[in-house]
């Protein structure tokens, strides 16, 4: 990216306008083919997938027996099919843990298409004006993960509303030989290429959590912040008893929080207030808006907006992110 490039991307940024062109081939994309296989999904992990339709799609987090994190997930169901997108580390041990007693259910298969196909993230909000010139305001998807299948100048492609972070825009995935056409096309009707450094800033600018770092199995789906992901009233699934629990008692060891820093600070440093030492780093970058880390925060020490704390020497103060929901309690 040139130096003007650059500029001209922070500009649109700024004015919350623009539409950037992220490659995100390197997500797992796992493809479940037969009926049975939603409602094995289902009951793997925290969200009803069985109550969407064929269309639809949702986030949903794929955990252990202790609730501990696997990965977070979209999931996008059609007729007969339905699509896991995971983090590009996870898609490895989440084929692994879905196959185990995935042969005990008849009419499901179960493949990683990774390496067969291409993704693209499309965010900022002239997205949907770069989509509406290429194939109408008809087959654009309305409501937050509806996905369809459209082709956009002869290339067919499932094209899905949401991004995987807080800026509108879109999720679009197909045969990996349509990847650079379709990447031409879309560049042609004024989309501008960001990177992994620029995608890895809006993530932190967002809040949204990340396979390795706050998504491990030392942390469950309420305490990282992704109640939106979770149902508690669909019946038994892995993990459901421990995290109704601690929803019902208030037993919430720990939650997510962004920290604005006065400076750079490693990953795994203790966060402080004062003479208590109240939770770790988990991420930390150098974004818009300055130094930006992620970590968890015990609730004992009741952490609240601007709570002014140290990170080794360098202070912060805490922020809630635009990505993070807790439960009402």
């Amino acid at each position: 990216m040139s130096f003007l490039s650059a500029i001209h991307i922070a500009q649109q940024r700024e004015d919350g306008v623009g539409s950037l062109l992220f490659d995100r081939s390197e997500w797992g994309r796992l493809h479940m083919k037969g009926s049975p296989g939603l409602e094995y999904l289902h009951n793997q992990s925290t969200q009803d997938l069985t109550a969407l339709r064929p269309g639809q799609g949702a986030e949903t987090v794929f955990v252990t027996p202790t609730a501990g994190i696997l990965d977070l997930t979209a999931v996008y169901v059609g007729e007969e099919e339905c699509w896991v997108w995971t983090s590009p580390q996870r898609r490895g041990p989440l084929m692994q843990s879905l196959g185990r007693m995935l042969p005990f259910v008849r009419g499901a298969q179960l493949s990683d298409e990774t390496e067969q196909t291409f993704g693209f993230g499309l965010l900022g909000s002239a997205s949907e004006a770069v989509l509406q010139s290429l194939i109408g305001s008809e087959q654009i998807p309305a409501e937050p993960h509806e996905h369809r299948q459209v082709e956009i100048q002869g290339i067919r492609i499932h094209l899905a509303r949401g991004t995987g972070l807080t800026w509108p825009g879109f999720t679009l995935w197909g045969e990996l030989s349509q990847k650079v056409p379709l990447q031409e096309y879309l560049l042609q009707a004024g989309a501008e290429l960001g990177g992994a450094e620029l995608w890895e800033e809006l993530r932190l600018e967002a809040g949204r959590p990340a396979a390795d770092r706050e998504l491990t199995t030392d942390y469950n789906p309420l305490e990282a912040g992704l109640w939106r992901a979770i149902s508690l009233s669909k019946g038994c699934y892995i993990g459901q008893e421990v995290l109704a629990k601690q929803v019902t008692y208030k037993r919430i060891r720990q939650t997510l929080w962004g920290i604005h820093l006065s400076g750079v600070a490693e990953p795994g440093s203790e966060i402080w207030h004062e003479e208590d030492k109240i939770g770790s780093l988990t991420s930390v970058g150098l974004t818009s808006k300055g130094y930006l880390g992620l970590g968890y925060i015990r609730t004992k020490f009741e952490p609240k907006e601007g709570l002014e704390v140290q990170v080794s020497s360098v202070p912060g103060r805490l922020a809630r992110l635009s990505f993070l929901s807790f439960p009402p309690i």
